[in-house]
Formats: C-alpha cells, structure tokens, sequence
C-alpha cells in the first residue's frame, strides 16, 4: 500500500491538474459512453417510430425530455471525471451503478412515447444522480479549495432529485410543466455551485470526451445508413432509390464528423461562461446527431411507404437534424476559429440544407451543400485564437 491510499485500498479525490500532460479518455470513460448510447438509441428508435406515425409534435416532445436525461447525467459525470477521476475501486463501483441507472433510463423510454409514463425513467435518472452525489461528496474530502464547490454540487443534486420524484405523484399535464422547471433547476445547479470558485477543467481531455461521442452518435447515422442497403436488398422495387439514400447519407455523415473536428474544440472552454456554452449548446448537436439516425430511417419508410408522411416531411426529418447539428457546432467552437469567407459559408450552407425536400431529387442538395461546406474548410485551415 502506498501512502497515497487508505487502508480501503482508496485513492484521496483530490483536483486534477488542468495541464497535466498525456491526459487521455479512460477505458471506464469509453465503456461508460457506450452504455449511455444504449440509451441515445433507443430514444432515436422510438423517435423513428413517432414520426413515421405522423405523431410528429408527440414524438419530437418525448425525445426531446427523454434525451435530456441521458445527456445531463452523461455531461455531469464528465466534467467531473475530468476535476476528480480517481479510477480506484470505489471510483469504478459508483461509475457502473450510473450506468446501471442508464439501463433502466433505456427500459422507460418506450412506454414515455407510447403513454407519456415517465415513472421508469425518473427512477433510473434518479439512481444515476445519486450516484454523482456519493462521488461529490467523496471528493469534498479532499477537494482543498474546491471543496465549497462540491458540497454545493452535492446538494443542489439531491434538492433536484428529491424535486424529480414528486412527478411520480403529479397528473400527466402537471408533469410536461414540471419537466420543464425542473431542468431549469438541473441546469442552475452548475451555475450556482462555481460562482465563486470553479472546479478545475482540463480543456484537451473535456473536448477529446464530447468528440468521442459525437463519433459513436454519428456512428448510429452510419447504421441506418447501411439499413438502407439492407432494405434494398429485399425491396427491389426500391433499389436505385435506397442506395442513393445510403450514398448520399454517407456523404452527409463524413461532412458532420469533418465539420465537428475541423476547429480546435479546447479552445472553446477557456473560461466558465464558454464552458457553459460548450457543454449546454451540445444537447442540441448531441439531440440532433441522434435524430438525424431516425430522420434517416423515417426516409427509407418513406421510400418503400411504411410511413404517413409526405416526402417532403420526411425529408425534414433528415434535413433539420442536419441544421441543427452544424449550426450549433458553428455557434460554440467553429466560428472563432475561423475567418469571414467560413463564417459565411457554414451557417449558410446549414440553412440551404432546409430547401432540400422541395426539389424531387432526395438529398442531392443536402449532399452537395455539405460537400461545398467541407472543401471551403479545406481551403482555409482554422486559425487558433485565444479567448
């Protein structure tokens, strides 16, 4: 035993260094955002089902409360893990007790798009929350001058928490109200606990995390891609149709993950309120990158007619994840990075994507737009500035 460790074989939690060289993602980090896509994709299945029920408004609700309970408790516990990861036993036990949370978040997200019953899916948001409790608190332990923020972080969960367990009780309108301040209240809690002093944050390995899960998101838009080839095969009536989906997907795909890392994203978190930025404004490319899958899925119904969408709304189904994704990711860490000419051609090109389902041809702008998008960042490289 070392003198860094207790008798229990545990580490003290103390701050990491924010510029501790060779700072890379753990392999418990890697398998606890596998289990968290687990999740993303059964969100994005039950999405693809609403919408090509045409329960569009319903659909895109319960995906939108569903996936925020899946990407805050994925946000929480990485900024943390990058103050405060241990990786001792105790460290791992909690981890996996968050996944194990993620399960059953992925177990209630179908009956909250068939009944609105968010019974399941509270309780296994709640398990993961508690969890982050235990290690917040552990980590006061030793947090040195951190340890204000971290008793403040502790309890601001368990106030939510405890707030959360009460929609079990409430009627199912009281309930969408509820939702809705109750994020609020999930989202102020970072606010309020670092308003005096700030956990430390280490900006190359924060931004290696979001990019390894826009790559496994992104990497759902590859599979429904390749259902698309799938389906062809069976559906010969649709052949030509399909592939070109499939190709045309892949090409939109690559864009998305060129677009995402062709800015240097550690610059973006140079300060807390660009921290804020960066991790909240990531619900809305993370929501999109999972429902730009179902967009893809919802098409291929519409091109064999397992859908009762028009074409053109089931090409919106694609075509405003795509926006969403690109001009979010322009907003928090691109356009800084980046001159006039591309300041101009990404936001742009995000939005004629939208005129896409107006023309008969599916997809062929949306490709050439993101194509136009690639080869002007190819031409006129980042330039890394300071904050």
């Amino acid at each position: 035993m070392t003198p860094s460790t207790t008798r229990l074989r545990l580490v003290p939690m103390r701050p990491r260094d924010p510029h501790e060289p060779g700072r890379t993602a753990s392999s418990l980090e890697l398998f606890f955002d596998l289990v968290f896509v687990v999740a993303v994709s059964v969100a994005a299945a039950q999405l693809h089902h609403a919408l090509s029920e045409k329960h569009i408004a319903d659909g895109v609700m319960s995906y939108a409360m569903v996936f925020f309970a899946v990407w805050w408790a994925w946000m929480n516990f990485t900024w943390f893990a990058t103050s405060f990861a241990t990786d001792d036993w105790l460290y791992r036990v909690l981890t996996i007790v968050q996944m194990s949370g993620v399960l059953v978040v992925a177990a209630g997200i179908e009956p909250v798009f068939a009944d609105h019953d968010f019974t399941v899916v509270v309780f296994g948001y709640v398990v993961m929350r508690v969890a982050m409790i235990a290690q917040w608190l552990r980590a006061s332990r030793s947090a040195g001058e951190s340890r204000q923020v971290t008793l403040r972080y502790a309890g601001g969960i368990a106030i939510v928490q405890v707030l959360w367990l009460t929609t079990l009780v409430m009627s199912e309108t009281i309930v969408i109200i509820a939702w809705c301040v109750f994020v609020l209240a999930e989202l102020a809690v970072p606010l309020v606990a670092e308003r005096r002093w700030s956990t430390p944050r280490h900006p190359h390995h924060i931004t290696e995390r979001y990019g390894l899960f826009t790559l496994i998101l992104l990497g759902e838009s590859l599979l429904a891609s390749a259902n698309a080839i799938f389906d062809a095969v069976h559906e010969h009536e649709h052949l030509g149709e399909l592939i070109a989906l499939s190709v045309l997907m892949l090409v939109v795909t690559a864009a998305l993950w060129w677009i995402y890392f062709w800015p240097p994203h550690h610059t973006a978190i140079t300060s807390f309120a660009r921290s804020i930025r960066y991790g909240y404004v990531h619900y809305f490319v993370f929501a999109a990158a999972g429902a730009f899958s179902a967009g893809i899925e919802v098409e291929i119904d519409s091109i064999t007619h397992h859908t009762e969408l028009s074409e053109i709304a089931a090409s919106y189904t694609v075509t405003i994840p795509i926006a969403i994704f690109v001009i979010g990711i322009w907003w928090i860490a691109l356009r800084d990075n980046a001159d006039r000419v591309v300041n101009i051609v990404v936001p742009v090109g995000a939005v004629l994507v939208l005129l896409d389902p107006l023309i008969p041809v599916p997809f062929a702008l949306t490709a050439l737009f993101m194509a136009l998008i690639v080869v002007t960042l190819v031409l006129r490289p980042p330039v890394e500035r300071s904050a």
